[in-house]
């Protein structure tokens, strides 16, 4: 309900520029990305993963909602880092007790379904958000403010619903204890791969300024809401099969298409001139989440061993994070200088290198762990 209106928020009642809007979605990514890599490696040191989860999804929904008060774009920022810090302490040990939970064969699956389930969540929040502001005429604070009552009723299903799956022990050193950490225990590939999908988040940008770019091609901010409907909805739908077919063909194959296809994407937010191309190019881009969100997770786990999952996770996450605070801040500075078409020209050669760089590192079939 709260995302796909932050931006026009920022911009059109706050009057925050695309430049300052940038730097507040990269530096909540980056503060996640950093309590990632230590929650899972906390997660795989104690052999426990729901109380990080539990904990993580706590602050997130407690700190959202405070949205609504937010009188300049500077306590948004630090709403935003808050809300992130839940996130970075839950994603690394959810994604690993996720993978803990099922056959190394139904992991591409599994993965896929989680990031479906997340994104029907993202259809049915902007769905009742365009309803609240359409029909009901609330603004947005009010909205912000209604945020939190499916936020607590997640919370409580956390709470009552998921447990915990105990993994094997981990492997020793030498000195009999358990070595969670080191770099050098994860493999080179895995290093391999990580480089690349840091490369690739270099010009992968916030996709707030996909909805800065929409309502500049037209789209209304009432809109905004269902622009983002259409594209949950189609990582929704396709989810849970891409991920199902990673387990079939590989991961690579879904990868790197859905590089090709996200630099396809932006290459059309570069040239596009009226609104339809934007509803066009959000359903691209749903396609391009659904090929990739659980398929490059899944990876991760195939590639490292079942002890240091969390840890691998924590890296996988931290790369993601701190590759966003750089790609917000360029994404949006090249927008405030040269044009927004440049700017999506840019993050698309980027997806193009990154790409290739994937048919090299990445095993042509999946590693079962």
């Amino acid at each position: 309900m709260i995302y796909p209106l932050l931006p026009l928020f920022l911009s059109s009642v706050l009057g925050a520029n695309a430049s300052f809007i940038g730097a507040i979605e990269g530096a909540a990514e980056s503060t996640a990305a950093l309590l990632k890599l230590a929650s899972g490696w906390w997660s795989d040191k104690v052999k426990k993963r729901k109380p990080l989860v539990v904990a993580g999804y706590f602050i997130a929904t407690v700190a959202r909602p405070f949205t609504a008060m937010a009188e300049t774009a500077t306590q948004v920022l630090l709403i935003r880092l808050t809300d992130r810090v839940g996130k970075g302490i839950r994603s690394s040990p959810r994604d690993a007790l996720l993978a803990d939970s099922v056959t190394p064969g139904a992991r591409g699956r599994a993965f896929g379904f989680h990031a479906s389930m997340d994104n029907a969540g993202a259809v049915l929040g902007p769905l009742i958000a365009f309803v609240l502001i359409r029909y009901f005429d609330l603004s947005l604070r009010s909205v912000f403010w209604l945020a939190a009552i499916p936020g607590a009723l997640a919370f409580i299903v956390l709470v009552v619903a998921v447990k915990e799956i105990r993994a094997a022990e981990p492997v020793q050193n030498s000195a009999g204890k358990a070595d969670f950490s080191s770099p050098d225990k994860l493999g080179r590939r895995f290093w391999a791969y990580l480089g690349v999908v840091l490369l690739f988040t270099l010009g992968n940008s916030t996709d707030a300024f996909l909805l800065l770019r929409a309502n500049q091609l037209g789209v209304a901010v009432a809109l905004a809401p269902i622009l983002w409907v259409t594209l949950n909805l189609v990582k929704t739908s396709l989810g849970t099969w891409a991920g199902a077919l990673s387990d079939r063909v590989g991961r690579k194959p879904l990868i790197v298409a859905g590089w090709l296809l996200y630099a396809l994407v932006y290459f059309g937010f570069s040239r596009a001139t009226e609104a339809w191309h934007a509803w066009a190019l959000f359903a691209g881009y749903g396609v391009f989440y659904a090929l990739t969100e659980g398929t490059e997770k899944a990876l991760v786990a195939d590639l490292v061993p079942l002890a240091r999952r969390g840890s691998a996770f924590g890296w996988f996450n931290l790369a993601v994070g701190l590759g966003a605070l750089p790609a917000s801040l360029m994404f949006g500075a090249i927008w405030d200088r040269a044009g927004s078409p440049v700017a999506f020209a840019f993050g698309a050669s980027l997806a193009l290198v990154a790409a290739m760089g994937m048919t090299i590192v990445a095993p042509s079939r999946s590693i079962r762990r």
